[in-house]
């Protein structure tokens, strides 16, 4: 404790004196210093022994002095007195504050359920100075008790709470916790605890569905029980004393292998612990026959079913329209068919002079043709001419393997020819007229430079026919 006198001048200081002040009733001197008796420290002091001054002798104008060992009932005023002349006695004053880190506990206390509040919880600060503040946190519905605070003789103050509350027996497990807070802890410390309710077994029978039929096998009751202690006993009963022999008992599980008259009776089950007991019962009515199984899985499936193949029936008609169009609208600009396929084997056959002429196309285009090869010889004495003015071509001649080679090396003319006549394919690909037309593409050469010779002796037309 520091104490000083700076600047007295004219004021003589003769004497100076420590005082502790532990209550406002409570006073005693503790360290005396004087120039001419020296130093003195009371025997009475409640500091005696654990006191001095800063120095040996200290000087007047700073009597400051130390004390070791401090104990908690060194809290309280401290008074250094000066006795000085002419101004009489002058004083200062210092107060120390001490501070105890507390000693914290809590827990639930095991309780039987019941109507009548009880404490289930405690929570307690052992020795803190100040005192320790205690709060509870929970989603229970009870109370909180007055903190009870008690003074130590070491001048500590001890702070207990509890929680009250009416248990029952869904209580047992809850959650619940309880907060000390104080000056000398960095954070609170929180004690999490849960509940402890004691309560006889509650039973409830499970697994009748109202719906046992004469014949019926494998049909079960459960005896479900909860309690605290844990139920140690399952007993099952009937209403008339004697159980069934198609009956057969497993603990908590009654197990019918074959539903029968005998069973239309009604099923006790009880469950003990130490507490006590719980019972519950269930009452079995036999139906003569199964109920008529329900069609209701089957009719959904045809229902699918049905959806599934119109659907795909749907998507195979929008498959073959598209085809017949693509069929109908014949070369694309790749020199490729998009329908039937086109190569040399199978050609189309025309009078390119006849078109030339004007006597070939007398305005029907839509005259038909047929497909093929025919040889010189054969196209004079098959070639018939239709009343359009179109030729009737008949296929007489069957293809060799050596003809087949031979024609195919023609393919790639053929398609730079169609890649070539591309933009103006579009006209007829998008022929919106009453029916299919027939279009003969002339070359400008004479019918000789359209013809070409095969190997066989026969001769086709390199003309390209759209439809």
């Amino acid at each position: 404790m520091r104490c000083q006198f700076p600047n007295p001048g004219d004021t003589q200081l003769t004497q100076v004196i420590w005082i502790f002040e532990r209550t406002d009733t409570e006073r005693s001197n503790i360290a005396v210093f004087h120039p001419s008796y020296g130093v003195s420290y009371p025997s009475t002091s409640p500091l005696s022994g654990r006191v001095s001054f800063m120095t040996n002798p200290p000087p007047l104008y700073n009597p400051s002095i130390q004390i070791k060992d401090v104990k908690m009932t060194d809290e309280g005023r401290y008074i250094c007195e000066y006795a000085s002349y002419p101004s009489g006695n002058e004083q200062g004053i210092s107060l120390l504050v001490m501070l105890a880190k507390p000693r914290n506990t809590a827990r639930s206390v095991s309780v039987t359920a019941s109507k009548t509040p009880v404490v289930v919880a405690h929570c307690e600060s052992f020795g803190g100075r100040p005192a320790a503040a205690i709060s509870w946190s929970t989603a229970l519905n009870g109370n909180v008790s007055t903190p009870v605070m008690t003074n130590t003789q070491d001048n500590t103050v001890n702070v207990q709470s509890t929680y009250m509350l009416a248990p029952q027996a869904e209580d047992n497990g809850k959650d619940i916790s309880c907060t000390v807070t104080h000056r000398t802890m960095s954070q609170p410390e929180v004690f999490q605890m849960k509940l402890v309710v004691e309560y006889p077994p509650v039973v409830q029978i499970r697994g009748y569905d109202n719906n046992w039929y004469k014949g019926r096998t494998s049909a079960f009751l459960i005896c479900q029980a909860d309690g605290n202690p844990v139920p140690t006993t399952v007993t099952w009963k009937t209403l008339s004393g004697l159980m069934p022999e198609t009956v057969q008992v497993q603990e908590n599980r009654l197990a019918v292998q074959n539903v029968d008259d005998t069973i239309n009776t009604t099923f006790i089950c009880e469950v003990r612990n130490s507490l006590g007991y719980g019972r519950d019962q269930v009452t079995i009515v036999v139906k003569e026959q199964a109920p008529p199984n329900t069609n209701a899985g089957v009719i959904v499936g045809v229902i699918f079913a049905c959806l599934l193949v119109v659907l795909l029936i749907g998507g195979l008609t929008y498959f073959l329209i598209s085809h017949n169009r693509r069929q109908q609208h014949g070369y694309r600009g790749t020199g490729k068919p998009t329908g039937t396929p086109y190569d040399s084997i199978t050609r189309l056959f025309g009078s390119a002079k006849s078109s030339k002429n004007g006597t070939g196309n007398n305005g029907n285009n839509n005259t038909p043709i047929y497909r093929g090869e025919v040889g010189i010889n054969e196209k004079s004495a098959n070639q018939g001419m239709h009343p359009g003015g179109m030729a009737l071509l008949e296929t007489t001649h069957t293809h060799t393997a050596e003809d087949i080679l031979l024609s195919r090396e023609m393919d790639e003319v053929e398609r730079k020819k169609f890649d070539e006549l591309e933009e103006e394919d579009e006209r007829y690909d998008h022929f919106t007229g009453g029916g299919p037309i027939l279009q003969l593409r002339p070359h400008d050469d004479d019918i000789d430079d359209d013809m070409e010779s095969q190997r066989d002796g026969s001769v086709i037309s390199r003309t390209a026919v759209y439809v």
